[in-house]
């Protein structure tokens, strides 16, 4: 099956979940429960991801899925895996216990531990994010009316948009941002939920996203596919783009999400992610 008519069957997967998603998130009681990393979980994330694996077993028998409600696969099996789907049924679900509609659902192919395809979709809006491969990235509105989407150029910009995770602003980002507001041109700071900040990167409405606080590899993935799509990179300290099922740990690295690429942001940011590393 080519990566175009993948597509359109993950669109219809996502749809289907985000609607049994939509059901729960109308009721008063969303079954909140916690999990051993003491994050919550509600029968939102685990109706999304019982619709999401079924529906990738059957479109993709041969491929595995690792989804965040079912990660206990030891790394002895996953290493083995070359191509696999790596899902988050409900990526922001503090948004959504908190009814800001902050949430989406993710879904990545990762091909040689790296994101080869992703798909971000947000129930409330029914709007969706995609990449496919080299093709680009693409916004589609509940209509179905689809756009090309880019990363914003910096290169006559007297203003730097930058957002921040709403949930996870941790110790060390305020200090950092300050910093940032020292040795970048005027910014502008805005906050926002799950992986929508990705996908206002991936749109050129927002142009760097620094990630201080730990995340898994299924929140990054699909987001990674499409702001590379678009124009944009996620990269480690070192500036080294994320990998995924390279090692025991699902979690990843500090991150960045940069928008335009050609920006010297290497050079802007030496001298903040020096004190970071100290602290």
């Amino acid at each position: 099956m080519n990566k175009s008519k993948l597509m359109g069957e993950l669109k219809k997967i996502c749809q289907q979940a985000g609607a049994a998603i939509i059901e729960i998130y109308q009721h008063d009681d969303f079954g909140i429960r916690e999990k051993l990393d003491h994050s919550p979980v509600t029968e939102a994330d685990m109706a999304s991801h019982q619709i999401i694996v079924e529906g990738l077993q059957q479109l993709t028998p041969e491929i595995p899925v690792l989804s965040e409600e079912s990660s206990a696969v030891p790394f002895s099996s996953r290493r083995t895996w070359s191509t696999f789907w790596l899902v988050d049924p409900l990526d922001g679900t503090k948004e959504f216990i908190q009814r800001n509609g902050e949430f989406t659902i993710n879904i990545a192919l990762i091909e040689n531990n790296h994101p080869a395809l992703g798909i971000i979709f947000v129930p409330v809006t029914h709007e969706m994010y995609y990449a496919e491969g080299q093709v680009g990235a693409f916004w589609e509105s509940a209509e179905g009316e689809v756009q090309p989407i880019h990363v914003n150029s910096l290169l006559q910009a007297d203003i730097v948009n930058i957002i921040a995770s709403r949930s996870h602003m941790g110790e060390r980002l305020s200090p950092f941002l300050s910093h940032l507001a020292e040795i970048l041109p005027a910014i502008n700071i805005s906050h926002l939920g799950s992986a929508l900040k990705f996908c206002l990167i991936a749109e050129g409405k927002s142009d760097f996203y620094p990630r201080l606080t730990p995340t898994s590899e299924w929140d990054t993935a699909a987001a990674q596919a499409i702001v590379e799509a678009a124009g944009g990179c996620i990269v480690d300290f070192n500036f080294q783009p994320l990998t995924y099922n390279t090692r025991e740990s699902l979690l990843n690295p500090p991150f960045l999400v940069l928008g335009d690429k050609q920006y010297s942001w290497q050079e802007a940011l030496k001298p903040v992610l020096k004190d970071i590393a100290k602290t």
